[in-house]
């Protein structure tokens, strides 16, 4: 057992950006909790509400550190301004259907084509924490919907799947750009799970050296994701430091859901 198979939801229909209740944005660490819906998430790898709830029990001041880093870089400080719902673009199919072939966004149209998922899925899951409001009309909780909704744009630019391993590997590759402690956990956590059954693969390196080539890469939440869509896929990894997961493309694909599958 894994200690996280995906992060992608299923298609779902959500609308985001609406006006709500004033958000909270210094949560209390509550480890316990963490540790409680971390053994729920080994339990069933395929509950994705289990990885919110880890990511709430340990937010502690992650997102307004990480809207303040945003507001100094040139680019992020303009995406703030603009505050955007690139969710709205990533469900805007005749958009990404429009970006040539070979590109970010041609790459993440096949995606989530090929695994019939959506953003609005995870904004669906994150929509069942009782104590978070990712859709508070306040630049905090946009700059925590935007780390949400480009979840699955990190999949097509880190190359990692999302079987348990690949979304193992991306959570730690989300780690230093995220600084949320929340990822932290599962990262480490999914690299003992896997150990666990001594395969012989090398699962917790190729998550280590998921977390490696995260800390080397551009930060990525500061990115133009809508410019960025247009570039070709390699030029655009060229770009933002993004290394091939080398660790990971060695474990067959069939061992990449843990020991015993391959």
């Amino acid at each position: 057992m894994t200690a996280t198979e995906t992060l992608s939801a299923p298609v779902g229909q959500a609308p985001l950006g609406q006006a709500s209740a004033p958000i909270s944005h210094t949560y209390k660490v509550q480890p316990m909790r963490a540790l409680r819906a971390f053994r729920r998430l080994v339990a069933d790898k395929e509950d994705t509400f289990q990885v919110f709830e880890v990511m709430r029990a340990l937010a502690g001041r992650s997102m307004p550190r990480g809207y303040a880093r945003l507001l100094k870089t040139p680019e992020g400080g303009r995406q703030a301004g603009l505050a955007d719902e690139f969710s709205h673009r990533l469900h805007d199919t005749a958009w990404l259907e429009s970006l040539p072939a070979g590109s970010v966004g041609a790459g993440y149209r096949a995606f989530i084509a090929a695994r019939d998922i959506s953003a609005y899925g995870l904004a669906d899951e994150s929509r069942k924490l009782p104590d978070a409001n990712f859709d508070a009309v306040h630049p905090v909780a946009w700059y925590a919907r935007r780390l949400r909704d480009v979840h699955d744009v990190w999949h097509v630019l880190t190359g990692y799947g999302t079987d348990a391993l690949g979304e193992s590997c991306l959570v730690a590759f989300s780690l230093p750009h995220t600084r949320t402690p929340g990822f932290a956990l599962i990262a480490a956590g999914a690299a003992l799970e896997f150990e666990k059954a001594k395969s012989g693969h090398p699962y917790a390196k190729a998550i280590w050296q998921a977390f490696r080539h995260g800390r080397r890469a551009a930060w990525l939440a500061a990115v133009d994701y809508q410019a960025l869509f247009a570039q070709p896929l390699d030029t655009a990894r060229a770009a933002l430091k993004i290394e091939r997961p080398t660790l990971y493309e060695s474990i067959p694909a069939q061992a990449r859901d843990g020991a015993g599958r391959g």
